[in-house]
């Protein structure tokens, strides 16, 4: 899909052509007197699941933590966070996060052509604080842990092979991860307040059990050129990896991660920032940054996971903020596309489209309980652009 850099600031239902059609980076903008609604349309009233979507879109529940996936015997995780679908057969799946210490790793909800659900099993166990992730092009699941001296678990969302910790993709605080099929590499975040950004160049592309861990080294501006150096030691002791390349750039809290045509975004919760590389320049830039937003109102706070849809749309979860899915389109439009209600304590988590575009799952990690137990995950049907 092709994209362009995005509009640093945007306001809700404002593009880059409102302002002149240029990308004035560093620029605050004042806020329309009517803010627009995006592509989809203003959100609606509050549906019978507390979900506020666009016209023409419904939702329904999936999963309950601690209750029995409907259609099958197998007990929902507790606070559930990142998640990717992967194709099967006519059909497909969702695989899920565990983000609860012990016990953490990932379940899959499998689903039949018309999005019945057909079964629903564990994937991954006896891990810790299972956060976000990432798919491979080779259809398994990266499951990050997301504590000091984490490691990335490759799992099979299909059930049939054990699940392999790579301790070779670096131990640290992970939080998302992005594979990269023209360069061969996974893009990984760390969710540190002085975290970095990685790369890992496996030895051989399609097995990740070795190859060399890679941190991203720039200047302190907000765009520039970068380059990489490679990690002495990925294994974090006794220095932790985001301390052992002088030169490393430092981000606030690296969330969500995603690859698409030869760019990588990720999102860091510590600023409110999505931030974007051009991977045949090697430069960097701020995508979005809510601050630069004059008098207040950003459409986007609490940046957490990320995805992209067929169209070359962003959708970009909310850890805490309005409780929103937003929108950021290729042109530079950012606005809320869902907002649950009634779950102030919670967070959106594991945005993923099914196989066909025509299906998003995300989570309520605590639900309306705020607690880990009361975690909800959700589908949500309708005319998503192509």
């Amino acid at each position: 899909m092709e994209r362009r850099s995005f509009l640093r600031g945007a306001v809700i239902g404002t593009s880059a052509a409102a302002f002149g059609g240029t990308l004035m980076r560093g620029a605050a903008y004042a806020a329309p007197a009517q803010p627009g609604a995006g592509p989809y349309g203003a959100l609606g009233s509050a549906d019978a699941n507390g979900i506020l979507l666009p016209s023409g879109f419904s939702s329904r529940v999936i999963a309950r933590s601690g209750q029995t996936v409907p259609g099958t015997s197998y007990t929902w995780h507790n606070a559930p966070d990142g998640g990717a679908c992967f194709a099967d057969g006519s059909g497909w799946i969702y695989v899920s996060n565990s983000e609860i210490n012990p016990g953490g790793g990932a379940s899959a909800v499998k689903f039949s052509s018309t999005g019945t659900v057909t079964g629903a099993y564990r994937i991954l166990s006896n891990t810790r604080t299972n956060c976000a992730g990432g798919k491979t092009p080779w259809n398994t699941w990266l499951s990050c842990e997301e504590v000091s001296l984490g490691y990335v678990y490759e799992t099979d969302p299909y059930g049939v092979n054990a699940a392999v910790r790579h301790a070779a993709m670096g131990r640290f605080k992970h939080e998302a991860a992005a594979a990269d099929p023209v360069r061969k590499v996974i893009y990984l975040t760390e969710d540190e307040s002085s975290g970095c950004f990685y790369r890992f160049i496996p030895t051989t592309w399609g097995n990740l059990s070795s190859g060399t861990l890679q941190v991203l080294v720039a200047g302190t501006a907000t765009s520039g050129s970068f380059t990489w150096q490679n990690v002495p030691d990925p294994d974090g002791s006794p220095t932790a990896t985001r301390s052992q390349v002088s030169g490393s750039k430092k981000f606030n809290g690296g969330e969500g991660c995603h690859y698409a045509n030869d760019t990588v975004w990720f999102t860091t919760k510590g600023d409110n920032r999505l931030w974007q590389l051009n991977l045949t320049t090697n430069t960097y830039e701020l995508a979005y940054d809510d601050s630069l937003v004059s008098g207040g109102g950003a459409p986007l706070t609490g940046v957490d996971n990320v995805t992209g849809s067929s169209s070359g749309d962003l959708f970009i979860a909310e850890d805490g903020g309005n409780m929103e899915i937003c929108i950021i389109t290729p042109d530079d439009v950012v606005a809320p596309f869902l907002r649950i209600s009634g779950q102030s304590g919670s967070e959106i988590t594991g945005p993923a489209f099914s196989p066909d575009g025509r299906r998003l799952y995300f989570s309520s990690q605590r639900g309306t309980s705020g607690s880990s137990s009361g975690g909800i995950t959700y589908e949500v049907t309708g005319p998503f652009r192509a």
